[in-house]
């Protein structure tokens, strides 16, 4: 790589198992904030943390696999073990990255966030990607989002991790309008496992399990067969497997209250040789792949409940596991991942939240030398590489889509790269069929997959851009009845004095749309500005779409740009009939010439 710019103000630390030499043209900066989490196992244990290893060196792996996501280079011959085998690389392999440690084995502390979030500031970066779950207290005490703002403010776009609570509405963390919140959603590669049943009834699972088989004969099947008679064997909570019942079997583990790969150890120490993993009504038809500690395959509600309904039925119950395959151009993909957090936006509900999705499920990535890929650690045998999946897994995809965005625009504001991957996003998935949700089989929603799955293509080149400056982040904070001390806080700013203010915090000039009908306001009305950064000379024609009980007036209908970087707004109106029966419904505004299409997803409330 070339010489490191001499704007650049980062170093690496030396530390324990890391030293500063270590750093090069790629690697350009390595950091790590430990004084929050010192201080607070101080306040807890009456002393400093033993477990601190002062050292940017990663001891636990989720570092290194979100940073060689982003900007990982060229390597042939990678795989897990043989699974997902071929040549791995980040995002933007040209891109320098630098690293701070702010999260160690008892969490991730805010003082030590924003520390890291402040130096990373000062160092010069362009991108900050942080794999790490927020909170949905208010931006005034929320240290992520209080770092974000001051990031924003100075061009620097970031992406963060939406949370892993879904399906469960409402779960979304990191919501604030200045960041990237980045759901998780399936690729079109699986690692499948089969378990035929004596039946003849064949089953498609996933596993990431690489060692011997159970052999070439059908063994027996069991559930549900403890120590007592209650539901924790079922669900293969340690001690609940009567070993008499179990051994030299299959045993059927509902998914749920422990671990998945702790499921497995249970069934081993118990005397059985392997597992399948069923999902209840809690998890739907989302699974994930994990590699456990002995023959298993994971499977769905539906292939579960007729898979306990043939173990409870059969007098003799048997199955076959095969393992071991790598399938590629899955269909239907993508698939918003069961677990990636949804909408709608609790903290400021006129933002629609999630912004978008990216690949998060099963991402093969770089792996720490210093643990063993095997969760439970009960395979010590080392990899080089892990797959992964997760929110963690979807954010460095998207800062990697970001930094390529401000490669080729290094003029664009945070918010207008953001609006480039929202307003190009797609929601038709590889069978040319909305998106669906992993947990229902269903059509997902912009609660579920925001304004769509990221489309690196096409946001290099998105015509429009929604755009918003610091000073209209402002003017949306001192909407939002805080106090004029708590808006300070978040724009580390005491000349804000909230003299402007919007008369709704919908009113920020945002790519996406969501409505709230009370019942004493059946119609809003929100303007937005459209900036050109496609051709002059550029004429767009809008399309709505949206439920029956809403009409839908923008005006004026058509956009002319004369030139490149002019803007134009326009007024939306939304109306609602009266007794609408249900609670939200969806829709979009599309502007579109030849060329372009500049969509926006619309989400409605009723209460």
């Amino acid at each position: 790589m070339p010489d490191i710019p001499k704007r650049w103000r980062g170093e690496c630390e030396s530390g324990k198992d890391f030293a500063s030499s270590l750093c090069n043209k790629k690697l350009i900066g390595a950091r790590s904030f430990y004084k929050g989490f010192d201080m607070a196992m101080r306040n807890k244990y009456g002393k400093g943390s033993e477990k601190i290893i002062n050292s940017p060196r990663d001891t636990d792996g989720h570092g290194t696999h979100t940073t060689s996501t982003v900007a990982g280079s060229h390597v042939p011959n990678a795989s897990y073990f043989g699974y997902a085998s071929g040549i791995a690389r980040g995002m933007v392999p040209q891109a320098r990255v630098a690293a701070y440690k702010v999260c160690w084995e008892e969490g991730c502390f805010s003082s030590d966030i924003l520390a890291g979030m402040e130096r990373a500031i000062e160092d010069g970066v362009n991108i900050l990607s942080l794999s790490i779950g927020g909170i949905s207290d208010p931006y005034f005490r929320d240290a992520i989002a209080i770092g974000a703002f001051a990031a924003t403010k100075r061009g620097i776009f970031v992406s963060c991790s939406a949370g892993n609570g879904g399906p469960t509405p409402e779960s979304l963390s990191n919501v604030a309008p200045w960041i990237m919140t980045v759901g998780a959603g399936t690729v079109d590669r699986d690692f499948r496992g089969y378990a035929v049943l004596g039946n003849k009834n064949r089953f498609t699972g996933v596993s990431l399990y690489s060692g011997k088989g159970i052999g070439s004969e059908p063994v027996g099947l069991v559930y549900n067969k403890g120590v007592k008679s209650n539901q924790s064997s079922s669900i293969c909570t340690p001690g609940s497997l009567d070993p008499k019942w179990v051994r030299g079997k299959v045993v059927l583990c509902d998914r749920g209250v422990n671990a998945r790969v702790e499921k497995g150890v249970v069934v081993k120490k118990a005397g059985g040789v392997g597992m399948i993993l069923a999902n209840t009504a809690e998890n739907g038809e989302g699974t994930v792949a994990d590699r456990h500690v002995l023959p298993a395959v994971a499977v769905g509600k539906i292939a579960g409940d007729k898979i306990r309904e043939y173990a409870g039925s059969d007098p003799n119950p048997t199955v076959d596991l095969s393992l071991g395959w790598t399938v590629l151009d899955v269909k239907p993909a993508p698939v918003v991942a069961e677990f990636s957090s949804r909408g709608p936006n609790n903290l400021t509900p006129q933002i629609l939240k999630p912004d978008v999705i990216g690949p998060g499920v099963n991402i093969l990535a770089g792996w720490t030398g210093a643990v063993e890929p095997s969760t439970l650690h009960t395979d010590t045998r080392i990899s080089p590489f892990n797959l992964l999946s997760g929110t963690s897994m979807s954010c460095p995809h998207i800062s990697g889509l970001a930094a390529l965005i401000k490669a080729a625009h290094p003029k664009w504001s945070p918010s207008a790269i953001k609006s480039a991957l929202m307003t190009t996003s797609y929601t038709l998935d590889n069978t040319n069929t909305t998106l669906r949700d992993a947990s229902t089989g269903a059509i997902s929603t912009p609660w579920d997959h925001g304004a769509g799955h990221v489309d690196p293509q096409k946001a290099l080149s998105p015509g429009l851009v929604y755009d918003a400056s610091s000073n209209d982040y402002f003017t949306f904070l001192c909407s939002l009845n805080y106090t004029l001390e708590q808006v300070q806080t978040i724009a580390q700013n005491p000349n804000v004095n909230c003299s402007r203010r919007f008369s709704d915090p919908g009113h920020l000039n945002y790519p996406s749309f969501s409505i709230l009908f009370r019942s004493k306001k059946r119609a809003v009305r929100y303007t937005r500005t459209l900036t050109n950064v496609g051709d002059a000379n550029s004429v767009y024609n809008v399309a709505v779409d949206g439920p029956s009980a809403v009409s839908i007036t923008v005006k004026p209908t058509k956009l002319v740009f004369g030139k490149v970087h002019e803007k134009k707004r326009y007024t939306v109106t939304f109306a609602s009939k009266k007794h609408v029966a249900v609670k939200a419904a969806f829709g979009s505004i599309t502007w579109s010439n030849s060329e372009h299409q500049v969509r926006s997803p619309v989400a409605f409330t009723w209460s």
